[in-house]
C-alpha cells in the first residue's frame, strides 16, 4: 500500500505512473566501502544492513510491488570461511531485530535460492520470517541467499517439463523461484560494476538497467530517487514501436 500521495511522489522528482512495479539490486560495494574507510569488511556488511532497511521502507512508501534484493549468491561461498560466518551471524541478527516492524508494515518475506547450504540457525530464521510475514499484502520483498540464476533456471525447467513434455515459456515461469513477483522491471547494481553476476537471468529479460559507483552503505533513497528518475526517462518498448514508430 502507498503511502506517498501523487503530490509528494512529484515532489520527489518521481513520475507516479512511472514507478517500476518489480525492482531488483545487486547490493555491491560493502567490503571496498569499508576499505576505502580504514575499516574492516565486517563494517561494510553492516552499514550495508542499514540500506536495506532504508530501501525497503522507501520502495514500499511509493508502491512499488516487488523487491528482490542479492544478498547472498552461490559464487559468495567461495569466501574466506571467516567471512562467510559472519554474514550468516549478521543476517540472523538482522532478520531478528527487524522482523516485527517489516511485519507490522504489512511486508511480505520470501527467500529464493537453495537456502539448505546454510546452517540450521539460518534456515530457522529465515524460514520463521517468511511464516510470519505469509500473509502479508504489501511489499513482496524476496531476499536471495545462496542464489544462482543458472541454478534457478535448470530447477525451474525440470519441474516444468516434470509437469508436461509439451511445457513452454509460461510454464517454466510458474516454477521460477519469483513467480509471485513477475519479471523485473529496473535492475539496479551499486559499486561501480557493469555486470549482471547470474542474477535473475529469466526474469530481467526486458528490465532496464542501472549502473552506479556509489557503494551499497552510501545507497540511501536519495540515490534510489536518481534511479527511478532514470527509469522513467526510457523508452521502454519491448521489442516493439514507440509512439512515434521509430524502433
Amino acid at each position: 500500500m502507498r503511502k506517498y500521495s501523487e503530490q509528494e511522489l512529484i515532489a520527489f522528482g518521481l513520475v507516479p505512473d512511472r514507478i517500476p512495479k518489480h525492482i531488483a539490486i545487486v547490493m555491491d560495494g560493502n567490503g571496498r566501502w569499508a576499505t576505502a574507510k580504514g575499516l574492516p569488511r565486517p563494517a561494510g556488511h553492516r552499514a550495508g544492513v542499514s540500506a536495506v532497511k532504508e530501501i525497503i521502507r522507501f520502495t514500499s512508501d511509493i508502491g512499488v510491488e516487488s523487491l528482490t534484493l542479492y544478498a547472498f549468491s552461490t559464487e559468495n561461498r567461495k569466501r574466506p570461511k571467516e567471512e562467510v560466518g559472519l554474514l550468516c551471524g549478521l543476517l540472523i541478527e538482522s532478520v531478528n531485530r527487524e522482523i516485527d516492524e517489516l511485519h507490522a508494515n504489512n511486508v511480505c518475506i520470501k527467500s529464493i535460492g537453495d537456502l539448505s547450504w546454510f546452517p540450521t540457525a539460518v534456515q530457522e530464521t529465515v524460514r520463521a520470517a517468511e511464516e510470519k510475514t505469509k500473509n502479508n499484502t504489501g511489499l513482496k520483498v524476496n531476499v536471495a541467499l545462496n542464489y544462482g540464476g543458472r541454478a534457478e533456471l535448470v530447477r525451474a525447467m525440470r519441474l516444468a517439463f516434470a509437469e508436461s513434455e509439451d511445457a513452454d515459456e509460461s510454464a517454466i515461469a510458474k516454477h521460477l523461484y519469483t513467480a509471485r513477483s513477475g519479471d523485473v522491471d529496473l535492475l539496479i547494481r551499486t559499486g561501480g560494476e557493469a555486470r549482471i553476476s547470474n542474477f535473475l537471468l529469466w526474469q530481467i529479460a526486458y528490465a532496464e538497467l542501472y549502473f552506479t559507483d556509489v557503494m551499497w552503505p552510501d545507497f540511501t533513497r536519495e540515490e534510489l530517487i536518481k534511479a527511478l528518475k532514470n527509469f522513467a526517462g526510457r523508452d521502454r518498448r519491448f521489442g516493439g514501436l514507440n509512439a512515434n514508430g521509430a524502433k
